[in-house]
């Protein structure tokens, strides 16, 4: 049987000059894990995705288009919204919901492009 090849350093040893450039700014990605964990559920990430396909869809044609009750996609599009990944707009009686903005898209956009290369 084939051994794997070995995935670490045989040696422990680091560039002190590159960690103390880079270390403080892994920081930055402080909260940015909230995000993908939005996304991370596929209901969401289908409500994502059907927004970058329409500019702004009602809550009952999410519910459709998810094959779900208005509640349910109501309640997952008020997570998208509380995570600052949609937006909202009230016309008379319906709800309209459209993505945050162009990052969001890309966001989503981008992961769909990356999966079906893969």
């Amino acid at each position: 049987m084939k051994k794997a090849p070995k995935d670490t350093c045989d040696t422990f040893c680091y560039d002190e000059e590159l960690v103390q450039r880079v270390q403080p700014k892994v920081d930055e990605v402080l909260g940015v894990e909230l995000i993908f964990k939005a996304l991370s559920d596929a209901t969401r990430l289908k409500i994502a995705y059907a927004l970058t396909l329409e500019n702004e869809l009602c809550v009952c044609d999410v519910a459709n288009i998810i094959g779900s009750t208005t509640a349910t996609a109501s309640h997952h599009l008020r997570l998208l919204r509380n995570m600052k990944l949609a937006k909202y707009r009230k016309e008379g009686k319906l709800v309209f919901y459209s993505l945050a903005d162009e990052h969001v898209h890309q966001l989503v956009s981008i992961a769909i492009q990356h999966s079906n290369e893969v």
